[in-house]
This record gives structure tokens, C-alpha cells and sequence, in this order.
């Protein structure tokens, strides 16, 4: 449920140089508007980074505080912390894909060769797309975890600009060997087990499940879950031809009581990850604020990334790029949920759906190009981001059936929302699910370019002015479609930057 692309608002950034270990990190602010959407070893024609030179084996965490509203941000540090062996990869360290909100970069404090990159998106970045954010202040806690380099290091978090260039927001200079570093790996929180392991985690992509809300007696209800969800995740393309390119691990966590926080309903639990419902008051965004706390847990295990099962049946979940997916194991959407969410989580994929309510404010005029590689603002249709898989007599923008299907999704959000205030059994609205995904798989599968490639109009919570590649896909609906060729390749190129040499 969502990635966002950047405010198009005035960012007034202040740039918090944080002394760490022996020096004093340089403040460097790009106030001028000079971005690169290129990396720095690239600006600098360096080679690659080799991993034993610079990195020992395990992982570095740098957990900070990420405060602001929606026109400024502030960034102060934390802690410094060991988390585990490094399970990424060793010779993809330099991130090319060019997606997230934010950035950041890890370099040589000596002679500034970039050693590792990564993009990711997180909460705060969504937040401050609410109307709250323009009202109040908040913070969230977040982390970025990279090799642990035998020598000090810069670390430069950088945010993306509406022209798509990334611009420092945030310096601050590591020592790994300053005694305010935390050398000691946490004590494991749970216990972790094996669901499938296809090689050495530097050379898969690693997936973490963990579990809210399962009681201790409710342990075998978790593994059920874990096994159905993560096969049913494997039962789609392209996940299911690259399934040897993964490992799967999961953590028991036992809670005191079954179930989550769903604030609308009324039910409040503390449960061990802080899982909740009602995220930024949309009821059905679940999402955990306790950064630390699901990082610590998640450390039991080599992962890359991360997925949450709760133990509840109302509709619900999330996912943010290279941050965390919560799912609602026990609906019977759950496979849906799971492979939806999953795909922003670990791809960037942007939500393709616009009829429903959601949290953020939409309406904006001027709509710059979204980083989400399955968006696309269309400004440029000769140079869209997809075009090599749109077949030459397919029209840009492409005309389907807009009209009649915005006028049966309000109809279904109408009665949605009568089911839910009412408080009725969650089989009702499973039942109206199942209802309007007959009619919408009929009605998306008709039509002249139903099926192909293309830019057709409504998509990322908007009516107008942003597109999606195909009719169908499974970021658009809950049909039985599966992702689009433009969703699978963005799957296959995360996979092939942690899995392959």
C-alpha cells in the first residue's frame, strides 16, 4: 500500500553533521540544486569495491531519528550497533536501480571511494504526505545496514528531488573501531527456524518472516501460515522460476495475547512488534513504528528483507521499498495481501490502484515523474520507462474502459464502507471482494489493449495524470492476474542485484 513519489512542496532540509568516533563528519549542503542521478563511483569512474579489502564479514546498523513535517526534515543519531554476519551480497554493493525516496551511500573517509549504496523508502518518507504532516511535528526511528568496513567510513543519507536527482540531507563520519560503537550482537529474541535455504546467504536473496500476535500455544498456527503464504508467494512469476535464488527463514515470537492493535475496532493489544491497524487513520494500513525493536528480533536471522505475519482475519497489511511488510495472515485475502505487499517491499512496485480511499493527499496539478518503476507521470510517452515492451500499434495513453469500471469500484467502496462502520463480520467483506473480483476480472479483460502494454490512465491514488503499464496486474487488483511484464522485470532486476556475482 504504498510508495509515494517525492512532495512536489518547497524542502527546507537541515543538514545535521554528526560527529562519530575520531573525526568530525564535513557538512556539506546541496542547497544549490546540483543532484547526480548517477552514483558517486560512477561520477568518479571507479572501479568496484572488493568486499574483503573493505568490509570484515559482518553487519554494521546506524539507527537514527528521522523527525520533521511536510515541508522540513531532521536527522539526529542514535546508535551505531553490530547486527549479525552480513548476508547481502559481496560483489553487488553499488546500488544502479535508481529507486526509493531516499539514498544512502557508505564511502572510504580517506580517499572517498563509494563502497556500498542502497536506496529504500520508510515511514516517515509516507507520513509526510499526509494532511498531519502539515500540522504537527512527528519522529520516526530507522536504520541502515550495511558491511562492516575495516576503516572509517562517511556515511551520506541523500533524498530524492522532484527531478528525480538525490541531494545529501545528512552526513556523519564512523569509526568502526570507537569505543562508542557497539561491537556485541544482540542475544536472539526468538527462535529461529528454516523454511527453505538454497545456498549461502551472500549469494541468495534472504527473506525473514516474522509473526505478531501468535500466542505460544498458537506457535503450529504460525508455522501453518508461514509455509501457505511464502508457497503461495512462490506460486507466482517471477518468484516461482527464481525460487533457487532465495532462503527463507522465520523467528517464533511468541506474544502474551493473540491478536493486534486494530485502533477502529476498538482493540488494543501490546504485542511484541507494536503492529497496528489504522496507520496514519486509514483502517486498514497495518504497519509497526517500533523500528528497533523489529530489527532487533529480525537480527536472529541472515535477511535482506523483511516480512511480518500477524495473527488476525480483518483485511490489512503493508509494505514500504526496503522496509518492512506486514500482512493479515488469517483473511482470505492473505495470498493476495502477501504477494502485493511483498512486491513493494522488495521491488518499489508502486500501488496501480486509484478508486479507493487512502491516506495521503491526492489532487496535485503538477505531477512529477514517480521513481516506482510501474508509475509513470507520461510526460515524455517517446521516452517512456517501459516503452521497449510496448508493441509499436498500441497507443500512449492507451483508452480502456475507465469510465464504466471508476463507476463499479465507487459503487463497491460505497458498500465497503457500510461493512465496515457497521462493524459486520469480516466474511462479509470477504464475500464483496469475491463479488468485484468477478466483475472487474470480466470487465479488465475486455477492451482492444486489454492484456498489452501500455500507459493507461489512473493509477498511484490518482484519476488523472499518472499511468500504469497494463489494464490487470496484481499492484492494481485483487484478480487472479498476477504481475505485469513490467512488474516482473522490476522483481527480476531486484533479484539479480543480491543474487548474482
Amino acid at each position: 500500500m504504498k510508495t509515494r513519489t517525492a512532495s512536489s512542496r518547497l524542502l527546507a532540509i537541515l543538514i545535521v553533521a554528526t560527529a562519530f568516533g575520531v573525526s568530525a563528519a564535513a557538512v556539506m549542503f546541496a542547497a544549490s540544486g546540483a543532484g547526480s542521478r548517477v552514483t558517486l563511483a560512477q561520477s568518479l569512474g571507479q572501479s568496484a569495491p572488493v568486499f574483503d579489502t573493505n568490509f570484515t564479514g559482518r553487519t554494521m546498523r546506524v539507527d537514527y531519528f528521522h523527525s520533521g513535517t511536510a515541508t522540513e526534515e531532521h536527522i539526529s543519531l542514535s546508535q551505531v550497533v553490530a547486527d549479525g554476519p552480513w548476508p547481502g551480497s559481496r560483489t553487488r554493493l553499488v546500488d544502479n536501480l535508481n529507486l526509493g525516496t531516499y539514498l544512502f551511500e557508505v564511502a572510504d573517509q580517506a580517499n572517498s571511494q563509494l563502497l556500498y549504496s542502497r536506496g529504500f523508502s520508510s515511514v516517515f518518507a509516507e507520513w509526510r504526505e499526509t494532511a498531519e504532516a502539515k500540522q504537527i511535528w512527528r519522529t520516526y526511528h530507522e536504520s541502515l545496514r550495511f558491511p562492516w568496513p575495516r576503516r572509517p567510513v562517511r556515511v551520506t543519507l541523500k533524498k530524492r528531488g522532484d527531478d528525480g536527482a538525490f541531494r545529501a540531507i545528512w552526513i556523519t563520519d564512523i569509526d568502526p573501531n570507537s569505543r562508542f560503537v557497539n561491537t556485541a550482537d544482540i542475544a536472539p529474541q526468538g527462535q529461529p527456524w528454516t523454511v527453505f535455504e538454497n545456498g549461502p546467504a551472500s549469494e541468495k536473496v534472504d527473506i525473514a518472516v516474522l509473526g505478531d500476535g501468535y500466542t505460544a500455544a498458537e506457535m503450529g498456527k504460525f508455522h501453518a501460515d508461514v509455509l501457505h503464504l511464502v508457497g503461495a508467494l512462490f506460486q507466482e512469476e517471477p518468484f516461482r522460476n527464481r525460487k533457487s535464488d532465495f532462503n527463507v527463514r522465520a523467528v517464533d515470537l511468541p506474544s502474551a495475547e493473540s491478536g493486534v492493535t486494530r485502533p477502529h475496532a476498538g482493540v488494543f493489544h501490546r504485542s511484541p512488534l507494536s503492529t497496528h491497524y489504522s496507520t496514519f487513520d486509514s483502517e486498514r494500513y497495518v504497519l509497526t513504528f517500533d523500528n528497533r525493536r523489529l530489527r532487533d528480533v529480525a537480527s536472529a536471522v541472515p535477511y535482506d528483507f523483511l516480512v511480518v505475519l500477524i495473527n488476525e482475519k480483518t483485511y490489512g497489511g503493508g509494505g514500504i521499498f526496503n522496509d518492512q511488510t506486514i500482512v493479515a495472515a488469517g483473511n482470505d485475502y492473505a495470498e493476495y495481501l502477501f504477494i502485493h505487499e511483498f512486491g513493494h517491499h522488495f521491488a518499489g512496485l508502486g500501488d496501480e490502484y486509484y478508486t479507493s480511499d487512502v491516506a495521503y493527499e491526492t489532487g496535485a496539478g503538477a505531477k512529477p515523474e514517480p521513481w516506482e518503476p510501474n508509475l509513470t507521470a507520461l510526460h515524455d510517452p517517446a521516452n517512456l520507462k517501459w516503452k521497449d515492451l510496448v508493441l509499436r500499434d498500441t497507443p500512449l495513453p492507451t483508452p480502456w474502459n475507465k469510465e464504466e469500471y471508476e463507476k463499479e469500484s465507487q459503487a463497491v467502496q460505497e458498500v465497503r464502507h457500510k461493512i465496515r462502520s457497521s462493524g459486520a463480520p469480516e466474511e462479509e467483506m470477504e464475500k464483496l471482494f469475491r463479488d468485484e473480483e468477478a466483475k472487474e476480472t470480466r470487465m479488465l479483460a475486455s477492451g482492444p489493449y486489454a492484456g498489452k502494454v501500455g500507459a493507461f490512465e489512473g493509477a498511484g491514488y490518482e484519476t488523472k495524470g499518472l499511468y500504469r503499464p497494463t489494464t490487470d496486474c496484481i499492484m492494481f487488483s485483487r484478480d487472479k492476474v498476477g504481475f505485469c511484464p513490467v512488474c516482473r522485470r522490476a522483481i527480476e532486476r531486484m533479484i539479480d542485484q543480491y543474487s548474482r556475482p
